[in-house]
């Protein structure tokens, strides 16, 4: 598993960007930036639709006030599935980030298996990406929602 003050794998997430399909580099994605990312088990779900991504959304002026350049979103979803939902959730300024496979998941070790309910997802979860080295990292424990909120996010900058 990813720890505090280790560097991120590189591996390549997917954006659905007026209508042209982007492959992003992660060494190139966190590369001289302060990133916050934050991952949710799946687009459209209760907890991510009514409260993950919303306090990100709501929250993004404030973030990017202390210096962050990018927030991320990231799902073990397709790109369309990302894009429509960030659409859905007005979070035109964040980026939307699809994980389609679950690769890059598997490579920070914060993937689940929910078996029936969709396979292989992501753990909850929000860290803070400084130049690709994680800087504050924070894992939800199963069918929690503290850590990982957009206010304790900003705290932690």
């Amino acid at each position: 598993m990813i720890t505090l003050n280790e560097k991120m794998p590189i591996g390549q997430l997917q954006q659905l960007k007026d209508g042209n399909l982007i492959t992003h580099n992660t060494a190139e994605l966190f590369a001289n930036k302060k990133v916050v990312l934050f991952a949710v088990p799946g687009a459209f779900t209760p907890t991510c639709s009514a409260a993950h991504l919303p306090g990100y959304v709501v929250g993004a002026d404030d973030l990017k006030a202390k210096g962050v350049d990018e927030i991320i979103c990231l799902s073990v979803n397709d790109a369309f599935v990302m894009s429509a939902w960030g659409e859905s959730q007005n979070a035109e300024h964040l980026m939307m980030l699809a994980d389609g496979d679950g690769s890059y998941t598997k490579a920070l070790g914060l993937d689940m298996d929910t078996a029936h309910f969709g396979g292989v997802r992501s753990q909850r979860y929000a860290m803070i990406i400084e130049n690709c080295v994680v800087t504050s990292l924070h894992i939800e424990k199963p069918k929690e929602f503290d850590v990982s909120k957009a206010e304790v996010i900003l705290d932690a900058l």
